[in-house]
């Protein structure tokens, strides 16, 4: 079969049977596909089935359809070039659980508001730099040792840790690319593995928080940039790159690389996305790629 549909499931929280796959095939079927057997990547989280007779957006539709109120992500594609060489990754809301922004704006009075700029700036409502000037402004006077000591606050999505360490095991390069901050990507790159990080830095001046950040201001064109630098790089087409982000500033990136899967992601960069996770954990990235649990290193 020239193509593969694959199904996933949140590991924590269902758990797939072959109910599930043979409603799977036998929607394909009424649309006149050729299927093979479900083929189970891990028992009751991860299935592939091929097909052939239908596209990619057809044959997700269909499934979409049948298995309604299930919560089951479905990514359909080509099976040649399937496994990807390299990864790129947003952090804030994708590795990592929270916006770290947000998390300063507590410490002087501005979570709500600064939160609030977050959210419609990674719905894509407001222009990224602008919405980064202003939440930062908010922090100027705070001492720059804060940036070290929140770190502490960071907590890692499922997965995470399990991705990277699959990942790297099978010569994957992953890279973090972030709208955020270098003292935080600096610690998750280290923390979790990956082999490089960029982000923006803050200005200190005496000790203190100018309330600016260095310019030029990683936003989604520069994330959409090192995705070509990287792929060059390594002498890989960007084809062979899997991307994933949840926010607007992510498009880009998400839509130039062979897989873009937007991950618990806003509602307009999910409902452009080549893929979507809005049920499972990070180890979906693996399942969409076909690995099998022998090859999953659990981290």
């Amino acid at each position: 079969m020239r193509q593969v549909l694959t199904l996933i499931a949140d590991p924590a929280a269902f758990k797939m049977d072959d109910a599930v796959a043979k409603t799977t095939r036998a929607a394909l079927a009424d649309l006149g596909a050729q299927t093979a057997p479900a083929d189970w990547l891990v028992p009751g989280i991860a299935c592939d089935i091929g097909f052939d007779g239908l596209n990619d957006d057809q044959a997700q539709a269909a499934v979409a359809k049948a298995l309604a109120g299930l919560p089951v992500d479905i990514v359909a594609q080509e099976v040649e070039g399937r496994r990807k060489s390299v990864l790129v990754a947003d952090m804030e809301s994708t590795i990592i659980q929270q916006e770290m922004l947000d998390e300063l704006g507590d410490l002087v009075g501005a979570r709500e508001r600064i939160a609030a700029i977050t959210h419609r700036a990674m719905n894509g409502e407001i222009d990224f730099k602008g919405a980064l000037r202003e939440r930062v402004a908010l922090l100027a006077g705070l001492d720059a040792g804060v940036l070290t000591d929140m770190i502490g606050r960071i907590t890692y999505m499922p997965g995470a840790s399990t991705l990277i360490a699959t990942l790297k095991k099978h010569g994957v390069y992953c890279a973090l690319v972030s709208g955020g901050f270098k003292t935080f990507t600096a610690h998750v790159r280290e923390t979790l593995g990956f082999d490089e990080d960029q982000a923006n830095d803050l200005i200190a001046e005496g000790g203190k928080l100018a309330g600016t950040v260095f310019e030029p201001i990683l936003d989604k064109d520069a994330k959409h940039q090192a995705l070509i630098r990287i792929a060059a790089a390594k002498r890989v087409p960007v084809a062979a790159s899997i991307t994933v982000g949840d926010g607007a500033n992510d498009l880009p990136m998400l839509l130039a690389a062979g897989m873009g899967v937007a991950y618990h992601a806003k509602p307009s960069v999910a409902a452009q996305a080549r893929a979507r996770i809005d049920h499972g954990d990070l180890t979906a990235l693996l399942y969409i790629q076909g690995y099998r649990a022998e090859e999953i290193v659990v981290a």
